[in-house]
């Protein structure tokens, strides 16, 4: 499916016609729920969707770049659904990019999210040049000192500066002892409702077996609409 910027627009004005205010812009509205996690869109959405994310999964990289436009605009923006990432961690390195996704204002999640699996062909080579003696600073000390190696690694203080975070407000974010719980329940949340790999997907809080790629969850998004 192709979208022009015109007929983004001009879609995107016919919503607010009539409504007798500006309509909501849903693909910049974010909460955050109970237990930590990010939703983007009308938190009254009709369907409600729940995307579980690892970041060194590469096929969690190729699912977002299909999917992120054709979800925001046909689904997100006219508020039809919602988005929510829960985080999946299968390892010390997703666990330092999930503390960085979620580091400052919750209005910068999706932003931040959207950066590291984007680029995450370019920093994953790290694990193909990194020593033996790095990987050993990522596995042994404090969680703090091992995130923090492991952003030195691969570039993340660089990654983030672009974001307009300095050195000290990531270190304090990779110090988050509170952040790292809420993330690790997250993951034994999604296990306890019998996620087995990433990315995977609830649908109204219906866990879909068999749906990995953007084609069949694009079909079952379509159906409940």
């Amino acid at each position: 499916m192709r979208f022009t910027r015109v007929a983004v627009i001009a879609a995107l004005a016919l919503l607010s016609l009539g409504a007798g205010k500006p309509h909501p812009n849903w693909i910049n509205y974010v909460t955050v729920s109970e237990s930590g996690s990010h939703v983007l869109g009308n938190p009254e959405a009709k369907v409600r969707l729940t995307e579980f994310i690892s970041y060194t999964c590469p096929h969690c990289a190729d699912f977002h770049k299909q999917a992120e436009a054709p979800l925001k605009i046909t689904y997100v923006q006219p508020g039809k659904a919602s988005v929510e990432i829960r985080h999946f961690l299968r390892d010390p390195i997703d666990l330092t990019v999930a503390m960085l996704t979620n580091c400052g204002d919750p209005n910068r999640f999706f932003q931040n999210h959207d950066m590291f699996l984007y680029r995450q062909d370019s920093w994953m080579k790290t694990l193909d040049t990194a020593s033996e003696a790095q990987k050993q600073r990522w596995v042994t000390g404090k969680t703090s000192e091992r995130l923090r190696a492991i952003a030195h690694d691969f570039g993340f203080f660089e990654l983030m500066e672009q974001r307009g975070y300095d050195r000290p407000a990531v270190n304090r974010c990779l110090a988050d002892e509170a952040m790292a719980k809420k993330l690790t329940a997250q993951t034994q949340a999604a296990i306890d409702a019998g996620v087995d790999g990433t990315p995977g997907f609830m649908l109204d809080g219906i866990l879909l077996t068999g749906t990995h790629s953007w084609e069949s969850l694009n079909t079952q998004l379509k159906a409940r609409m």
